[in-house]
């Protein structure tokens, strides 16, 4: 569990420096899209993915609900 956590928490990082966000408003973001809850369900397929690929990943999947990014 305290690998995907810091996992997590490292691809939040990830995503906000590639966006230009802080982390906390990063957090908020791919929370708000449900893209938070994703990366924790899919956490064993996400972590053999490059960084790179998850980040655009993510904001795919926030784009469709509705993110702006």
């Amino acid at each position: 569990m305290t690998d995907k956590i810091h996992y997590i928490v490292a691809l939040i990082a990830e995503f906000a420096e590639h966006y230009g966000l802080t982390d906390a408003q990063a957090a908020r973001y791919i929370s708000r899209f449900g893209a938070l809850q994703l990366c924790d369900e899919h956490y064993e397929i996400m972590h053999t993915l490059t960084f790179h690929e998850n980040i655009e990943n993510i904001a795919t999947y926030c784009r469709r609900m509705g993110g702006e990014l």
